[in-house]
């Protein structure tokens, strides 16, 4: 499989599917998974367009590098373009789960131009309020210090992270890096969005509930589908409902 080096930092990426066919996915895992969580998705997505699915940096067969200035929100949405640039790719459909899906939106609010459209997969666009981004932001914290001491046997048992390989020590520092938050940009960059929306959800997905029903609300024309029998991971839980939705929403795009 491809790896891009970016500023000194390997980044594994896969691409699938006709270089001829609709527009084109980008696609991005949860915290502690990989491109791998895609596999179960991957027939149905590519039958009509290229998909690339890639590793964030201390994730999967991306590079762990040990200097913590190395891991922000601002470098993903780089590797992003980035990985877009080496597939001679110039817009695409932008999606992804959990932590995935807040950098895609995160990447519509740097690159706008180059989003075709938002698949936002169990996930939320942040904080406005500084108490709850504090909560989360701890949340994060305890996750790299448990997997500082214990390795990958911190790692939850949630179908999507079991794609591996990982490092527990490039997870830890994505966890302080990535996953905690800064600022509401994301958050308030909602009502800006002018590209179809996709929002998906587990029903039984209950942190992530409320946050896709406020971006569901705040994003003008977004479309929301809410799996049955799905939990966090709904791509993985309910394959065959998750593809039917994300390739009629694509199919409506092209």
């Amino acid at each position: 499989m491809p790896h891009l080096e970016r500023d000194g930092v390997t980044l594994h990426y896969e691409l699938h599917g006709p270089p001829s066919g609709g527009t084109p996915l980008l696609l991005t895992h949860g915290y502690s998974a990989s491109s791998a969580m895609w596999r179960p998705n991957l027939p149905a997505l590519t039958g009509k367009r290229q998909v690339v699915a890639w590793d964030i940096r201390g994730h999967g067969r991306s590079a762990s590098p040990s200097d913590p200035a190395r891991y922000s929100e601002a470098a993903s949405v780089a590797d992003m373009a980035g990985i877009l640039d080496a597939c001679g790719i110039r817009r695409a459909a932008v999606g992804g789960l959990s932590l995935g899906g807040y950098l895609s939106l995160a990447f519509h609010l740097a690159h706008p131009t180059r989003v075709a459209a938002l698949l936002l997969c169990d996930t939320g666009p942040g904080f406005r309020q500084v108490d709850a981004r504090e909560r989360w932001n701890a949340f994060a914290v305890a996750r790299a210090e448990e997997l500082e001491r214990q390795g990958l046997a911190a790692l939850s048992t949630s179908p999507e992270v079991g794609g591996g390989p990982h490092d527990p020590n490039g997870l830890a520092l994505a966890a302080r890096g990535i996953l905690v938050q800064h600022d509401s940009r994301v958050l308030d960059s909602l009502p800006s969005i002018r590209v179809p929306t996709l929002i998906v959800v587990g029903e039984d997905d209950t942190p992530f509930r409320a946050a896709t029903e406020y971006m569901a609300a705040k994003i003008p024309g977004a479309t929301k589908c809410i799996l049955a029998g799905a939990g966090h991971a709904a791509n993985i839980d309910q394959p065959r409902a998750f593809d039917a939705a994300t390739t009629a929403f694509l199919e409506r795009l092209d």
